[in-house]
């Protein structure tokens, strides 16, 4: 075999790095202003969001489904608008599964659920580009927010301003402990901002949301680990959300939000707490008896 027949030498894989070995992210400077000038928006989006969300959960029933719905089918718009379905496969989307939720929160389990997986079928029936990411995902956000409907159904609200807490410290904690403290990354190439600081210390505000739920409402101190493992989900659903879009090369899941992204950007946590809530209800006794 000549020098000029020879096949091409294989490329030597990628070498695993030492175990670990992190990206730093460097804390806070002095001038603090431009590493918390997202903070404004952030804030203004979050108070708008809470007026509506929290006059639906005080009215409950069929508000509160409604708006769940709406929200919904919103996110599924904005999921299948991401991976270029195309506009009438994402209002189609949008449509079945605002519809599916609506019905399955106010029926019977049994004929609920199947309702809830028209969505995913309906991805898989009429969507070609990406549809692992659209079935997989869509089945996630009917079932997320059919567990939030029946949070609410279930176990009042108290519990769900506890879920809401939970979830809301925990990404507090971790956005000022993240840019305060700094320190290793958490995963750089799908979320470049996140820390480990900022992740521990969601888990501990998270944690800290649990005991005071516990001690006020005569709960089991399970209920602090469940809260954590919440707080977990919550992060992984916003870092799920972050590969889709680093996928998709968008930087938000649309622009519902004036100047501040979409519904998926803002609640990617909740349904990653959702899923995760609908699975500990499922498999143990809610809230947690006093005394575990």
């Amino acid at each position: 075999m000549t020098e000029g027949t020879r096949p091409p030498r294989p490329e030597a894989e990628e070498e695993e790095p030492p175990l670990f070995q992190f990206e730093q992210a460097e804390p806070v400077a002095p001038a603090v202003t431009g590493r918390f000038q997202d903070l404004a928006p952030r804030l203004a989006t979050a108070i708008f969001l809470m007026l509506i969300g929290g006059t639906a959960i005080w009215f409950g029933g069929p508000v509160f489904i409604t708006l769940i719905s709406v929200c919904v089918g919103l996110m599924l718009w904005e999921l299948a608008t991401m991976v270029r379905t195309g506009p009438k496969r994402a209002r189609l989307m949008a449509v079945v599964g605002a519809l599916g939720v609506a019905a399955a929160s106010v029926m019977p389990i049994g004929f609920g659920l199947p309702l809830l997986m028209l969505v995913p079928m309906t991805a898989i029936a009429f969507i070609r580009r990406h549809r692992r990411i659209m079935v997989g995902f869509s089945a996630a956000i009917v079932l997320a927010g059919l567990s939030l409907t029946q949070h609410l159904t279930e176990f009042g609200l108290a519990w769900m301003l506890w879920l809401i807490a939970v979830v809301v410290v925990s990404d507090v904690a971790g956005y000022f402990a993240g840019r305060i403290i700094g320190g290793p990354k958490f995963w750089p190439r799908v979320s470049p901002k996140k820390t480990w600081s900022g992740t521990v210390a969601g888990w501990i505000g998270a944690a800290l949301i649990g005991w005071i739920w516990a001690v006020a409402m005569g709960a089991g101190l399970e209920t602090v680990g469940i809260s954590v493992a919440l707080a977990m989900m919550a992060q992984m659903g916003d870092i799920a959300e972050s590969a889709v879009k680093r996928k998709m090369g968008v930087k938000d899941s649309s622009n519902l939000l004036p100047g501040h992204g979409g519904l998926f950007d803002r609640f990617d946590a909740m349904l990653g707490a959702a899923l995760m809530l609908l699975v500990i209800e499922s498999l143990s006794e809610f809230p947690p008896p006093p005394g575990v």
